[in-house]
């Protein structure tokens, strides 16, 4: 199934596996941990390299701020690939396995990232992804896309179809 075929309905009859947290188990999903340099002048942070092992030049890059509390998700694209930084704020990156052919398929892994847990994470074509701003007053998200922003390309379902319960905070 491609990415613009996939409905609500779809997605309602899938069976989802948990991956648990900052663990990238989905094919194709990879995760760096950031390692900001701090001395008593401030910090600073590598978010993407060349060098770096499995992640692609970005094409376009945008920053995101989204308020406190806010979800914003579910999309996918059939063509770019997104990788996202956090430079403001602690966040949770969700991506959901929805492509019918990968070994992982189902498969559910979510990051949290942030300026205690900085880190890069590449999402490619045909997963399901979104994030949550978990402090505030906002959080800022960079995407370092693989390719010029397309709006074909972004392909929207509603935030609360599927996986309502895999969003922080949890009580108890």
């Amino acid at each position: 199934m491609k990415p613009h075929e996939v409905t609500v309905e779809w997605l309602q009859s899938l069976t989802y596996q948990v991956q648990g947290v900052n663990k990238a188990t989905i094919e194709g999903v990879r995760h760096k941990k950031l390692n900001p340099i701090v001395d008593g002048r401030g910090e600073v942070t590598e978010l993407w390299s060349e060098p770096w092992e499995g992640f692609g030049g970005p094409t376009h890059i945008y920053q995101s701020a989204t308020d406190a509390g806010v979800v914003k998700c579910w999309h996918l694209h059939e063509i770019h690939t997104d990788q996202f930084a956090i430079s403001r704020g602690k966040v949770q990156v969700t991506l959901v396995d929805v492509r019918e052919e990968s070994p992982t398929f189902g498969h559910v892994n979510w990051f949290i990232l942030g300026t205690l847990n900085p880190g890069l994470v590449r999402i490619p074509p045909g997963l399901l992804h979104g994030w949550k701003a978990l402090s505030g007053p906002e959080i800022i998200v960079l995407n370092f896309q693989s390719h010029v922003y397309d709006p074909a390309d972004e392909i929207k379902l509603p935030w609360n179809c599927i996986l309502e319960d895999v969003w922080e905070p949890k009580n108890g």
